[in-house]
C-alpha cells in the first residue's frame, strides 16, 4: 500500500527555522514542495504578517495547516500583551509575574487618555487607551515611597533593542515616546536582577513553546540565557550593553562580546550547574515551574480567541517566551515573540520536534513508505485518530497530545 504524499508551500524566505523544517519534510520522501502560489497544498509555511488566512480551508477535499495562529499578535506585540494581561479576568495573578506596565501613545495621535482612577475600565472599553496619567500617578507614588524610580520605555512593535529608553525621569520617558511617534509600553525596570558571575552581568532566558493544532502546549526541553558582556551598572543607563541582552546590541557595541560565553549564550545544562554551585538553587524546582506557569497562563487566556480547532483549516505556532530572574529567583515575563529565532546548535533537534509534534500529528508519515511519483495528488484529510475531532461538533472535548514528543514536553 502506498503511503500518502503530502504537499507544502514555503512563503517565508527569511525564516531559518522553517527553512530547516522544509528540508526535513522533503527528506521524509512523503512531502513535496510546491510553488509558493499553488493553492493545492496541505501545509503552508508562511510569513507571519502576510498569511492569506481568508483563503485557507477552501480547497475541496484538502485539510490545510498553517504555521501561525491568526490573532496571536495579541500576545506578541508589547502593548497588546499588556492590555490582554490587564483586562483578562483569567489572569488575576499576572501582577506577580509581569512588571508593572502602561501603554503610552504619542500625543500627536490624539488618542483618548485613561483617567488615573479608572484605567482598567477604560482599557476594556476603548481600543486605543493612553495610560500616561495612570503611569505618572504610579511613578510619583513610587518616588515618594522610594520603591524604585527606574522605568523602561519599549516600542510595542520594536525588536533587536530598537526604540528603548531606560530612565529615572518620567518626563524624559514620555518625551522620548512622543518624539518616536510610535506606541510604547512603559514598564517598571527590574532594578535588582539576578546577575551572572564572573562579570556581574545581566541575562534573560529564552524558552521555545510549540502550540499544536489541538492547542496542546509543548515546552522545548532546552532554553538559552542571552547574556550581557558588560557589568550591570545601576548608575549608568546610557550604556545599553550593560542593560540589554539582545544579541545585536551586545555583538555590535560591546568589545567583550563572547568573552564569557560563546556567542553570549549559556544553555540550560551550564545554567543548571551554575545555579546549584553558586546559589544552591535547583533549576527544576525553582525557576522552571514559574516559567511553565506563566506560559500556560498566557496561552490558555488567549485560546478562545485564536483556536482553530473547529475551523476549516488548522494552525500551529512556535513562540519564544523571554523571561528575567530577579535576585530573589522570582521569574518575570518580559515579552513573547511570535516568530522566534533559535540558537544555531539547536536547529536540527528543535525543527525535527516541530515536524513530529505539529505536522506529523496531522499528516502522519508511514515508515515503510514506497517512493511516490512527483505527480501524486495532495493528500486529503488524514484519517489518523489524532485528527478525528476536526469534523465533530464544537462541544467535542479537546484531544490531549502525548506527554512527551522528542525534546518537547506537554504543559
Amino acid at each position: 500500500m502506498n503511503a500518502p504524499m503530502y504537499t507544502f508551500v514555503a512563503r517565508d524566505e527569511n525564516s531559518t527555522v522553517y527553512a530547516e523544517v522544509s528540508k526535513i519534510l522533503v527528506a521524509t520522501g512523503q512531502w513535496k514542495r510546491l510553488k509558493r502560489d499553488n493553492p493545492r497544498f496541505n501545509l503552508m509555511l508562511g510569513e507571519r504578517n502576510r498569511l492569506p488566512f481568508g483563503r485557507l480551508g477552501h480547497e475541496p477535499g484538502l485539510m490545510q495547516l498553517v504555521n501561525y495562529y491568526r490573532g496571536a499578535d495579541k500576545l506578541c506585540r508589547k502593548a497588546s500583551l499588556v492590555k490582554l494581561i490587564k483586562t483578562s479576568p483569567e489572569l488575576p495573578e499576572a501582577g506577580n509575574w509581569l512588571p508593572e506596565s502602561y501603554i503610552i501613545y504619542p500625543t500627536n495621535l490624539n488618542t483618548p487618555v485613561a483617567p488615573a482612577k479608572n484605567g482598567i475600565s477604560h482599557l476594556k472599553s476603548n481600543p486605543k487607551t493612553d495610560e500616561r496619567e495612570v503611569f505618572l500617578a504610579s511613578y510619583h507614588s513610587k518616588k515618594e515611597s522610594r520603591e524604585g524610580t527606574v522605568w523602561i520605555a519599549k516600542s510595542s512593535a520594536g525588536a533587536k533593542g530598537a526604540g528603548i529608553l531606560i530612565s529615572h525621569d518620567a518626563n524624559q520617558l514620555l518625551d522620548f515616546i512622543d518624539n518616536q511617534g510610535q506606541v510604547h509600553v512603559i514598564q517598571k525596570y527590574l532594578e535588582r536582577p539576578l546577575l551572572l558571575q564572573p562579570g556581574n552581568r545581566k541575562f534573560d532566558i529564552r524558552s521555545w513553546v510549540l502550540v499544536d493544532h489541538q492547542y496542546n502546549i509543548y515546552l522545548y526541553r532546552e532554553g538559552v540565557l542571552r547574556t550581557a558582556s558588560e557589568p550591570y551598572d545601576a548608575s549608568n543607563f546610557q550604556d545599553m550593553t550593560s542593560h540589554l541582552t539582545n544579541h545585536c546590541i551586545q555583538k555590535e557595541h560591546s568589545q567583550n562580546y563572547g568573552r564569557y560565553e560563546e556567542g553570549n549564550e549559556m544553555f540550560f545544562d551550564e545554567f543548571r550547574q551554575y545555579l546549584l554551585s553558586t546559589h544552591n538553587v535547583v533549576l527544576e524546582t525553582s525557576i522552571l515551574p514559574q516559567i511553565k506557569q506563566i506560559i500556560r497562563s498566557c496561552l490558555t487566556c488567549i485560546e478562545p480567541a485564536i483556536s482553530t480547532k473547529h475551523l476549516s483549516y488548522q494552525s500551529f505556532q512556535l513562540f519564544g517566551f523571554d523571561f528575567m530572574v530577579d535576585e530573589s529567583f522570582k521569574v518575570w515575563l518580559i515579552e513573547i515573540n511570535g516568530a522566534p529565532a533559535c540558537a544555531q546548535k539547536l536547529y536540527p533537534e528543535l525543527c525535527q520536534g516541530i515536524v513530529d509534534v505539529a505536522i506529523s500529528s496531522v499528516f502522519p508519515l508511514t515508515n515503510d513508505a514506497e517512493p511516490r511519483s512527483s505527480s501524486s495528488s495532495p493528500a486529503p484529510y488524514p484519517s489518523s485518530p489524532s485528527f478525528s475531532t476536526l469534523t465533530s461538533s464544537c462541544s467535542s472535548p479537546k484531544l490531549r497530545g502525548p506527554l512527551h514528543v522528542g525534546p518537547f514536553t506537554r504543559l
